[in-house]
């Protein structure tokens, strides 16, 4: 099969997951292309491609508006297959009615949504994991997509349940939407750490951030990637009133993995029992 991912990253979590993801199809003997959704890059073309796999990280249990926004102006699917692929900090159930909306987009364009894989990658906003639990999530990864990739192949899988509950969690933090651009337009930086080497620019999926005079000037196509902010090598992005969940730097994932008793506080259990359900995996 010849499949076609379209994926959105800000700080590279949902694309280092495609990646390993497109990998494990490779090695079963399929074709795969990749497409970055950015402001910079045209639409694809679809014709010639047996499945769609969409690609985007869970913001406040939602997918980004830019992925919507993409998917909205996808070719028509003529009855393709499609799977959503999306990453995201934690292992809530509440991240499952982020898939409702895309979903509902590529049924009207089409496309018959067959499944989605679900993986867990360290926080770009709130606080930093240590690298034992990077290492851990990527181990985890690896175990996951050597089982989604053969669901795929076999042209199986399944969307997940999303409960009332869910929805309405969803429904209410989709206030994020319309608030990310008005609060990325208040990002600002600090003139002294900053070294006008204009990576924030070059990184931001959306076009929100232009150089002026030697530092970034902040649009208003912000949706909250934290691509800016998480890969200034100098530290010296603030992003206005989410400054104290800032997250900078790369994570390294070969520190050894983190044990049950080193998995972090913040919701432990749910992250233990996706380390145990993916170790179950072999």
């Amino acid at each position: 099969m010849r499949l076609l991912f379209c994926v959105f990253s800000g700080t590279g979590n949902t694309r280092y997951a495609c990646e390993r993801l497109a990998a494990k199809l490779q090695a079963l003997g399929h074709e795969t292309d990749t497409v970055a959704i950015r402001s910079d890059v045209p639409m694809p073309e679809i014709e010639g491609y047996d499945l769609l796999i969409v690609g985007y990280p869970v913001h406040a249990f939602n997918a980004p508006t830019s992925v919507l926004s993409f998917l909205k102006k996808l070719p028509e699917g003529k009855g393709m297959g499609a799977y959503l692929v999306r990453s995201s900090g934690e292992p809530s159930k509440l991240n499952d009615a982020s898939g409702v909306t895309p979903a509902r987009i590529l049924k009207r364009k089409g496309y018959e949504v067959r499944g989605e894989f679900v993986y867990v990658m360290p926080y770009n906003i709130i606080f930093r994991h240590s690298d034992g639990m990077a290492a851990r999530m990527a181990h985890a990864l690896e175990l996951r997509t050597d089982r989604d990739a053969v669901t795929l192949s076999e042209g199986k899988g399944e969307r997940r349940k999303v409960n009332a509950v869910r929805r309405a969690t969803a429904f209410v933090l989709r206030i994020e939407h319309p608030a990310m651009p008005l609060i990325g337009k208040t990002f600002h930086v600090n003139k002294k750490l900053c070294v006008g080497c204009g990576k924030c620019a070059k990184v931001c999926p959306c076009g929100n951030i232009t150089m002026k005079d030697g530092h970034p000037k902040f649009g208003m196509h912000c949706v909250g990637c934290m691509g800016c902010s998480f890969s200034c090598p100098q530290d010296a992005l603030r992003i206005s009133v989410l400054n104290l969940w800032r997250v900078n730097g790369a994570y390294s994932y070969d520190a050894p993995p983190a044990s049950d008793d080193e998995v972090c506080r913040y919701l432990h259990g749910m992250y233990v029992r996706y380390f145990h359900e993916s170790e179950e995996i072999r």
